[in-house]
């Protein structure tokens, strides 16, 4: 099955963060169609959490993004992740949602 074009995934997931009462905003726009996509969570306690995209192994055929947790930390650390995330993808899409409750809205795999 054919999986959605990351500009159309990201602006979906704003829309529904925003639906749902949260703060969600695009911080990087990536390569329009195959970009990877990475989500920083700002739980506004100082810490932080960020996920990128699971591995190919865990995907099932379905056609839906999957994501895993990458790191659980303070913000600092989680921003020095993402900037090593960058030199090594330059077409990566960055989103940050602030919610409280910890849930960054994603569909995750165990790591």
């Amino acid at each position: 099955m054919a999986r959605l074009t990351s500009d159309f995934w990201v602006s979906a997931y704003l829309r529904q963060a925003g639906l749902e009462g949260l703060v969600a905003v695009l911080r990087r726009r990536g390569a329009r169609e195959a970009g990877a996509i990475f989500v920083k969570l700002d739980r506004l306690d100082g810490t932080a959490a960020l996920y990128g995209p699971a591995p190919q192994a865990l995907a099932e055929d379905d056609g839906e993004r999957r994501f895993q947790l990458l790191l659980d930390a303070d913000p600092l650390a989680v921003e020095d992740r993402v900037d090593r995330e960058l030199r090594f993808d330059g077409d990566l899409w960055l989103v940050e949602i602030e919610n409280r409750a910890g849930d960054p809205r994603l569909l995750l795999v165990e790591s």
